[in-house]
């Protein structure tokens, strides 16, 4: 049986390594064994960050839905709560949207949830 050298298969996982490390600096894109750590790290931060990007969004929605919320006389939570006691199923990305680039939309939901709240409370207060 013939022996097998690894030549093409290695070639070409040294080049995607080397390929995914264009940009960094020095050995680090040069030489193959520094590339692979770097590579490695990167990719590790990369994992990370997607994860991160979207409780980063998740909280820059809140903040803008409880800021449109606050100029319309609620607050945050209970603007939520008015909306799922109407009944409106709109995610927090689209509230955001709403509250950033169509106050007057926003403000017509804000109306709804209150109208939804103040039924909800008991008439002996």
């Amino acid at each position: 049986m013939p022996r097998a050298k690894r030549g093409n298969k290695r070639t070409e996982k040294r080049k995607k390594i080397l390929k995914l490390a264009k940009g960094y600096r020095g050995t680090k894109s040069k030489l193959y064994r520094s590339a692979k750590e770097s590579v490695e790290r990167g990719l590790k931060f990369a994992y990370t960050g997607r994860k991160l990007k979207k409780r980063d969004f998740r909280s820059l929605w809140i903040v803008r839905i409880g800021a449109g919320a606050r100029l319309n006389g609620l607050n945050y939570s209970q603007f939520m709560h008015g909306l799922t006691l109407a009944g409106i199923e709109l995610d927090r990305k689209v509230l955001a949207d709403l509250a950033a680039n169509s106050p007057e939309s926003f403000a017509a939901l804000a109306v709804q949830a209150k109208g939804a709240l103040d039924s909800k409370q008991p008439a002996a207060a």
